[in-house]
């Protein structure tokens, strides 16, 4: 297969790109006629999470890739730049002093204390300055005059960032930031893209497609945050598994903020749930749109929340391997988020006229139960290959 032509597919029927080669070193396995379906694993032995891929080919003999691997490979490329920032510790490599310009080292202070204040005003549990920048874009008051010329010159803004020449004082504290850690720019041209997505689609197919946006919008996240917040030194696993890890949280974090806005994004026309699945359990977008509580509906409900917590679960195993100093807020987000599904139970499934959110006495028990996670170092064994996501099933 190595010189094979792969289409990768994104929920953008519009967007995709060739890449040569992409099975080298990776086996197929026959699952299925009618479509010649197949099941993409690792190599025996290889260290690379397990995750399931579903490839079908089509009538021109390409294969269609899922969104999955597609958001694995930049896990991959994140996971490669940490792994070749410890080589140059261990190799003892000379690294030169940053120079500072006389007269920027109190701005550039000035820079990270606004930061600071940003993240104080709009972060309940966690948030990165220029993702809020970013989703204000299509979010915010001057959301309804956003074009996508505007999000081309914010993603041009965000190259000159990442080649030293910041626009304002917040770009100076990111563009000092990812000078001075292994930060991949591609999360963050993804996170752009899930704002581009935004404004035109209002419904995902398929959960494939749901993925899709979902790592755009939040997975992106935790590959931006996972070079920031360091990866433990005693930890002993794959650095990709880490990282695939953040990158779980950042999918159940928005896979929950879906389900409990069913109501809200509904009011304006927007449905973020599976069709097909939608379709399967006997309903449509009007029975969205009428806000009433079915037996149909809890049984979708049901589903969709299994799913969520299918990622929580997998962003556990990540969360021990980082720095000690990191672990708590993570653990914190982790938990008050994965209350969020326990509280659209207790209502009953209705997130139509319901809001979830987790009382105020439920955060307060919640911080001390974090801490104490957090205290557990990474075990000294090394964690199995990740499990397949729950994504289609």
């Amino acid at each position: 297969m190595s010189a094979a032509m792969i289409w990768v597919v994104s929920s953008n029927s519009e967007v995709g790109f060739l890449a040569k080669g992409f099975f080298r070193g990776e086996k197929l396995k026959k699952v299925g006629k009618k479509h010649k379906c197949y099941s993409l694993f690792s190599e025996p032995g290889s260290r690379k999470p397990g995750l399931v891929r579903r490839v079908v080919a089509n009538p021109s003999g390409n294969l269609a890739i899922s969104s999955e691997q597609l958001v694995y490979d930049v896990v991959l490329k994140q996971a490669a730049l940490v792994k070749e920032q410890m080589r140059s510790r261990e190799e003892d490599v000379e690294v030169k002093p940053d120079i500072v310009v006389p007269g920027t080292l109190g701005l550039l202070s000035e820079a990270y204390d606004r930061c600071g204040e940003v993240c104080a005003e709009y972060a309940k549990t966690f948030y990165l300055v220029w993702c809020r920048r970013t989703d204000e874009l299509v979010d915010g008051p001057n959301a309804s005059h956003i074009t996508p010329k505007a999000l081309d010159r914010w993603e041009s803004r965000l190259e000159d960032l990442f080649n030293g020449r910041p626009f304002d004082m917040l770009d100076a504290a990111l563009s000092d930031t990812v000078s001075k850690f292994p930060v991949d720019i591609q999360p963050f041209k993804d996170m752009i893209d899930g704002m581009r997505m935004d404004l035109k689609k209002s419904r995902y197919d398929n959960f494939d497609e749901l993925y899709l946006y979902c790592y755009y919008v939040a997975g992106t996240v935790g590959l931006m945050s996972v070079p920031i917040m360091g990866i433990a030194p005693e930890s002993n696993v794959p650095t990709e598994i880490v990282y695939n890890a953040a990158l779980a949280l950042g999918i159940a974090n928005q896979l929950t903020n879906i389900l409990r806005d069913v109501g809200e994004d509904a009011r304006r026309g927007r449905v973020y749930l599976p069709q097909d699945e939608l379709a399967q359990a006997g309903l449509s977008d009007e029975d969205i749109f009428a806000m009433k509580v079915t037996d149909k509906w809890r049984v979708f409900m049901r589903k969709q929340i299994k799913r969520a917590r299918t990622f929580f679960d997998q962003a556990e195993e990540g969360v021990t391997q980082l720095s000690s100093a990191s672990r708590w807020p993570v653990w914190a987000s982790l938990l008050l988020y994965r209350q969020i599904l326990d509280e659209i139970e207790a209502n009953d499934y209705n997130n139509f006229t319901k809001r979830a959110y987790v009382s105020k006495p439920k955060k307060i028990i919640a911080l001390p139960v974090s801490y104490a996670k957090s205290l557990v170092p990474p075990p000294s064994r090394k964690l199995a290959p990740n499990k397949h996501h729950a994504t289609l099933g």
